[in-house]
């Protein structure tokens, strides 16, 4: 048979020249390991830390609304009840929007404390309950990474650590507002409503009925009420210790 020209000059073809893929060396000494977990920390740290702004974020926005909303409704009698109304519904879709970023931020967080609590606290003072497969769930979440609490549960646990206060502040001031004739365009200048009945005229919004509209207030915050006192069994990270966000 004859030969290339390439084959003649000793050349490879093109195909051989190219080096075989090999993945990333694997830690082999303890040294290694320490190392690669110090700087997945820091890494994981950054991820958290990350999501925590964006928490912090919505929760700053929707006290934002409800400081500017407040001022206007109350500022001058001209200003309808229904702009607290409207902050309710604002600083609802800020907690939908949080509820969500806090089920990501849950992710990481997990991971934080797994190393914390079985590498670097075990590192610093060993206690014999150390389990030898605390590395399996973080193994698990790298691989395959799922949600560890349900949009439902996120929901409940942001409005009691920070919504149900702007909640609160809302209700009373929509009270103030349809209970005070002072803060009512027309009306006379006296500290409170004289009957039961003035205080559903002054919840009319639009079409509505003030008494449906006093109805749906109260089922919102009775559903509030539910979030508060419903709480599922700490599990996970949250059954060691009280520092949790």
């Amino acid at each position: 048979m004859e030969q290339t020209t390439d084959d003649k000059a000793g050349i490879l073809p093109l195909e051989s020249a190219e080096p075989a893929r090999q993945a990333p060396a694997l830690p082999a000494s303890s040294a290694e390991k320490a190392n690669m977990i110090i700087h997945y920390y820091r890494g994981e740290i950054g991820r958290m830390t990350s999501w925590r702004d964006r928490i912090d974020r919505t929760s700053n926005w929707a006290m934002t609304v409800v400081a500017g909303l407040l001022s206007v409704s109350l500022s001058t009698p001209a200003s309808h009840h229904g702009v607290v109304l409207f902050a309710m519904l604002l600083i609802s879709v800020f907690l939908l929007i949080e509820a969500r970023r806090y089920r990501f931020f849950d992710v990481y967080r997990a991971r934080v404390r797994q190393l914390e609590r079985h590498y670097f606290a075990q590192a610093l003072y060993p206690q014999a309950e150390l389990k030898a497969d605390w590395a399996e769930a973080i193994a698990a979440s790298l691989r395959k990474p799922v949600f560890l609490i349900e949009y439902g549960d996120a929901l409940r646990r942001r409005i009691r650590r920070n919504y149900i206060w702007m909640y609160l502040i809302l209700l009373l001031a929509w009270a103030l507002k349809i209970s005070s004739p002072k803060l009512q365009q027309g009306e006379l200048p006296a500290e409170f409503v004289s009957d039961v009945w003035q205080v559903v005229v002054n919840a009319h919004l639009g079409p509505l009925h003030g008494g449906i509209v006093l109805a749906l207030v109260a089922a919102f915050y009775g559903s509030l009420l539910f979030a508060i006192v419903h709480r599922n069994p700490d599990d996970g990270e949250f059954a060691h210790g009280e520092v949790h966000v």
